[in-house]
């Protein structure tokens, strides 16, 4: 054979097996891949998106479109990135339903800021998702960090985190090292915060990040002097408490442990020991033994510091333990919001008794309820008017009150006229479980940051660490009008004196019970000061 024809058989040879390589390289690139630009990781999709994908969650398919569809809207403006970053899949169809609440309120947020306030930058927004528990968070602050360094991109903030837990506390770290700015709208874990002192400085653990939800420890307070008001002096109290590793579980019990009763000694503290944050493990056998110690202990107020999964299975259990009719109130913090969605019709049955009246009823602080700042006002008037014979003036009327509830009607106005659009977000939002409520807050709250830090006219974009500085800033005349209350953050990026919704998930005597809105609690024990003025002395 001649040489040539060997050189030319060679050459084939070589180009068939890279063509084979090629194909083979393509084939596992899609294999690993769950569209572009996001990874599979097990079976989860893993990354950035800003496009209309849904991570394979039916769910949020028709929100992601609307907030991809926003974004082509805006595409030839000056704008900005925003992140939102949640775990975006779940075997749980109630975690799903949240997380189509969550994104919403990301969307709802979107427009508002890009819309209300009519002034560049716009906020082109992208979901994260990090996976369960945010496990697989690295990966996806990895991709953070390059949109943030884009010149394209200019990622300026991200915000979601709805779990207080040691993997969100690590990329809530790596990202403000970073400079980029984070905005938390949904955890209440005492750790991933900043320390405010009382001289008005703040030791800053995580330099860039904001929070407008109260601490467990803030939210806590709250409650205590919200009861402290209307309990009785007589009540014996238990705490149960979670003792797996879990920033919120953590903290909760802490601030319920520090909490000043005014009634007799209750019996010891009870921990039991839960699996993950969403399975149950064999806590329910741990429930009924410790639900009968309970009993035998005379207490009728328990403290529970745990998750949502883990309290409802409590709450079933003690209302099976025959006690002498005695009436339960349990007493939670925030992720309880999220129990109702849970219940059943069965359930709620079971915290009934015989006779119809109920045996259990939870209590919890939640960030946020779209019936507390019309009821709230309601009452200040009826008292007001007692006490001076005559209505009230615009000036007299409470701006804590009153500015919450434009807030709450301008996004109730912004949910209609999405409707009346055509808009489809998957289902007509439900502001009961705040969620939507408060991550609307959040994405208002860095488009105001965004326009305040604005310079160099409409073409230029702020730097991320412009944004961050102006997180200190948005108090006293430039405090945020939330739908969940005004937002005035300290030199820590804390939300001052923020309210607690004081909620009652109440069994009623047949069907489905009701979610009813009690109080205000206020952590310093009382209202915000006018215009939101942070007072020197304030921790």
């Amino acid at each position: 054979m001649p040489i040539w024809k060997k050189i030319l058989y060679a050459l084939l040879g070589v180009g068939a097996l890279a063509g084979c390589v090629w194909l083979a390289v393509l084939i596992t690139h899609k294999l690993d891949t769950c569209t572009e630009g996001i990874e599979r990781v097990g079976d989860e999709c893993i990354g950035v998106n800003g496009e209309g994908y849904d991570f394979g969650t039916p769910e949020i398919r028709d929100v992601a479109r609307a907030i991809a569809a926003q974004n082509k809207k805006i595409d030839g403006e000056p704008h900005v990135t925003v992140a939102v970053m949640l775990p975006l899949q779940s075997d749980r169809a109630a975690l799903r339903r949240q997380m189509r609440s969550d994104l919403q309120g990301a969307y709802l947020g979107q427009r508002q800021a890009n819309e209300g306030e009519g002034e560049p930058p716009k906020i082109r927004l992208v979901l994260a998702n990090p996976g369960r528990d945010y496990k697989q968070q690295e990966k996806v602050v990895d991709t953070l960090l390059r949109m943030a360094d884009s010149p394209t991109d200019r990622l300026r903030a991200v915000t979601g985190f709805n779990l207080s837990l040691g993997t969100t506390e690590k990329a809530v770290k790596r990202l403000t090292q970073h400079k980029i700015p984070v905005l938390a709208s949904r955890i209440s874990g005492d750790r991933i915060a900043n320390e405010d002192r009382t001289d008005g400085t703040a030791k800053l653990r995580f330099p860039g990040l904001a929070r407008i939800i109260p601490t467990n420890h803030d939210a806590a307070q709250a409650l205590a002097n919200f009861n402290g008001e209307r309990g009785r002096e007589n009540r014996r109290t238990v705490l149960v408490y979670d003792q797996r590793k879990d920033g919120y579980s953590e903290s909760l019990a802490k601030a319920f442990s520090g909490i000043k009763e005014k009634g007799p000694a209750g019996p010891a503290a009870m921990p039991f020991e839960s699996p993950a944050i969403d399975e149950a493990g064999s806590t329910g056998n741990r429930f009924a033994q410790t639900a009968n110690n309970i009993c035998d202990s005379g207490a009728d107020t328990v403290y529970f510091a745990g998750r949502t999964l883990h309290l409802r299975i409590f709450a079933l259990k003690l209302a099976q333990v025959d006690c002498k009719n005695r009436h339960y109130t349990i007493v939670s913090g925030s992720d309880a919001a999220s129990l109702r969605q849970d219940m059943t019709e069965q359930n709620w049955a079971q915290l009934r008794g015989a006779d119809g009246e109920p045996k259990v009823t939870v209590q919890y602080a939640a960030p946020a309820h779209p019936d507390a700042w019309s009821t709230e006002l309601a009452d200040w008037h009826r008292k007001w008017e007692a006490d001076h014979k005559r209505k009230p003036t615009e000036a007299e009327l409470p701006q804590y009150l009153t500015e919450p509830l434009a807030a709450l009607d301008t996004l109730k106005k912004r949910i209609e006229s999405t409707r009346g659009e055509g808009v489809r977000l998957g289902s007509e939002p439900n502001l009961q479980d705040s969620r939507t409520m408060l991550v609307y807050d959040g994405l208002i709250t860095i488009g105001k940051a965004l326009h305040q830090a604005q310079k160099g006219g409409a073409e230029a974009v702020p730097s991320r660490e412009d944004v961050g500085r102006q997180w200190s800033l948005l108090q006293s005349r430039h405090r945020v009008r939330g739908t969940s209350g005004l937002i005035c953050l300290t030199s820590g990026g804390n939300a001052y004196d923020k309210p607690a919704a004081v909620v009652r998930l109440d069994p009623g005597r047949k069907g489905l019970g009701q979610l009813k809105f009690v109080g205000l609690g206020w952590p310093t024990g009382q209202e915000q000061p006018k215009n939101c003025v942070i007072p020197s002395s304030a921790p």
